[in-house]
């Protein structure tokens, strides 16, 4: 099991935001979370990332405890977010916030560049244009494309498609299926349950910090109460 979480709880003051979450990824699967605006779906990723202090509960990475591990060291270890809101750097161009994405490794490696401008023809295009000046599609593309120049095992995403035309949408979960199939296990964070399910081998449902349900994305596609509530369904 390549992440395992075990009765995770984190807080902020008194409120609880996600109360004994358990959950898994198994190495090479795309696994999404999914759930309605504060249903504890960042702030999971965030403590994955080592960006909040868990209450109680582990987090494990290959095995590795890594619940107390600084955020910095979970990149070394393999583990990497393109967050939500993209986070780039405005004033870089794009050849250097994906150079920024390697720091942990000091200097980029031509073949990880090569595999970004792949994956993602448009940056190469515009690899010298500033982040700033981008779009909002192409700044997503640059976020996680910076992402993987740290060569995660495991890829966090939150929100990828947020923001983006419904064309763009598209184009972002057939790379996100591309990146997995070239090798990288994905945890996506989404709020297009639909497109979300559709490219997950499994998911599990949020609701108010907690897990009320899991499956395969096949299975919740198919299950009414999540139509219901996250799919547009009645």
């Amino acid at each position: 099991m390549l992440l395992e979480v075990e009765n995770l709880q984190v807080s902020y003051g008194k409120i609880v935001a996600i109360k004994d979450i358990s959950l898994s990824v198994e190495t090479g699967e795309i696994v999404t979370l999914v759930g309605a605006n504060g249903a504890g779906k960042t702030t999971t990723l965030k403590t994955l990332s080592g960006l909040r202090k868990v209450d109680h509960g582990t987090v494990r990475f290959d095995g590795r405890d890594i619940t107390s591990l600084a955020g910095h060291k979970r990149v070394e270890a393999g583990m990497c977010q393109a967050p939500e809101g993209r986070g780039i750097f405005p004033g870089m161009s794009v050849a250097e916030n994906l150079a920024m994405g390697a720091y942990i490794r000091g200097r980029p490696d031509p073949a990880d560049l090569e595999r970004v401008y792949d994956l993602f023809p448009r940056l190469k295009e515009r690899e010298k244009q500033a982040g700033g000046t981008l779009s909002g599609g192409e700044q997503q593309m640059l976020a996680i494309g910076r992402a993987l120049m740290s060569k995660p095992r495991l890829l966090l995403l939150d929100e990828p498609s947020m923001g983006l035309a419904p064309q763009l949408i598209q184009l972002i979960f057939k790379i996100i299926v591309e990146i997995k199939e070239q090798g990288t296990t994905v945890l996506l964070v989404e709020q297009n349950a639909a497109q979300a399910l559709s490219i997950a081998d499994r998911a599990y449902v949020l609701e108010t910090g907690s897990v009320v349900k899991s499956g395969t994305g096949a299975e919740l596609l198919g299950d009414e109460s999540v139509v219901a509530a996250y799919l547009g369904g009645g």
